[in-house]
């Protein structure tokens, strides 16, 4: 049927609401008057984002962070790796 979608559509748009939700976070933060936005931004997806949505995350900004928010792009460092990351 034309309204099944093919797995590779399920994932264009899981990832692109992924970075919508990132962005909309780094959008909230950067109405702060904080020296520490991108940790804020990243202190919130840790306690907020579970592992797998996490991993998702760090997948898509390896292969381009260039629609994230600057904020999102700075909270990168901060955001817990999900322990798989980490071993690899």
């Amino acid at each position: 049927m034309s309204h099944d979608l093919d797995a590779a559509q399920i994932r264009a748009k899981n990832d692109a609401k992924l970075i919508r939700m990132g962005n909309q976070i780094a959008t909230f933060f950067s109405s702060q008057a904080s020296d520490t936005g991108g940790e804020d931004v990243a202190e919130h997806i840790n306690k907020f984002w579970e592992p797998r949505m996490r991993r998702q995350f760090f997948a898509l900004a390896d292969q381009s962070t260039d629609k994230f928010h600057d904020l999102l792009k700075a909270a990168i460092p901060h955001i817990n790796k999900p322990e798989e990351l980490e071993e690899s």
